[in-house]
């Protein structure tokens, strides 16, 4: 075991006997965590909460207003270590909140990310005033975070989410089921060309990281490679997609796809090659993080 992982476990009692961790209450622990996980995240203090969280078996809300002051279970030092060695905070709890959904993750998927939630922001807008999308297409859904989201959204749709990997399948069929949408959402292997159509909404968010950028060791160490890395120059699946959208998409639709922040310029010269219509959405920090295609008139 490591020392900083022993700083953990052993702190001064006052009696002077090396103290075990349940004589910590919550408060002192979460401290001692976020200073030991500040090596390893920019968000330490938010990590050590919601493992905290996890550990007590509540939520994080509730951990702040309520539970401060208990004593730290014996269970949040392995999860603070598990942390150390930069698993993700979502594959430890199991767990990772998207739009208005919980869903469930683990290896095997992508981690559900707030800027892929542009892609819900734009149908959303899109479709603001009318009924809504009844038929929704999610290529490559992994943990079936963006089909989901949208049936959550729109309760009278029904959704489609594909891949490839039977790991998220797995992984989408079980979210689906525990988010009572089993009834609405089709989930099925398959690649980029899609399934049935045409229809009103398509989401996507592809593999885009060039085969030999750096990633932060939790992504490259953890996260499926297949659903990071696409090619040379990242742009091999949106290649794939761009030619089949068309055929997929119903007139008065929209094909909500994200991109990688410098990617812009080369994923919408793609998609007008296949005959769409594009605008570009920015996620929360400012960065092109969502072309929206449409049938052009």
């Amino acid at each position: 075991m490591s020392s900083t992982a022993v700083s953990l476990h052993h702190q001064p009692a006052t009696d002077g006997h090396l103290s075990r961790p349940e004589d910590q209450s919550v408060r002192v622990s979460l401290r001692t965590a976020a200073e030991t996980l500040a090596t390893v995240s920019p968000t330490s203090r938010l990590d050590a909460e919601l493992l905290m969280a996890h550990a007590l078996g509540t939520t994080r809300d509730t951990l702040i207003l309520r539970h401060l002051d208990d004593p730290a279970p014996a269970t949040f030092v392995p999860l603070v270590e598990r942390r150390l060695a930069h698993e993700p905070v979502a594959y430890i709890t199991g767990t990772r909140d998207f739009w208005t959904i919980s869903l469930h993750v683990g290896p095997g998927v992508l981690v559900p990310r707030a800027d892929s939630e542009t892609l819900i922001e734009a149908a959303v807008d899109h479709f603001a005033g009318t009924p809504g999308p009844r038929s929704i297409l999610d290529l490559g859904t992994g943990s079936g975070a963006l089909l989901l989201a949208a049936l959550a959204e729109w309760p009278d749709a029904r959704g489609i989410g594909i891949d490839a990997s039977p790991n998220a399948l797995r992984i989408a069929q079980d979210n689906a089921e525990r988010l009572g949408m089993a009834d609405r959402a089709d989930i099925i292997p398959g690649d980029w060309t899609g399934k049935g159509g045409p229809h009103d909404l398509i989401l996507c968010n592809p593999p885009y990281i060039g085969d030999h950028e750096p990633l932060p060791r939790e992504v490259a160490a953890w996260e499926p490679a297949s659903a990071l890395f696409a090619g040379e120059d990242g742009l091999d699946d949106y290649r794939a997609i761009a030619p089949v959208l068309p055929m997929q998409l119903r007139a008065g639709g929209i094909a909500c796809i994200e991109i990688g922040a410098t990617q812009a310029a080369a994923v919408t010269a793609l998609f007008k090659r296949a005959g769409l219509a594009t605008t570009l959405r920015c996620d929360l920090a400012g960065h092109p993080r969502c072309i929206v295609a449409t049938l052009q008139a």
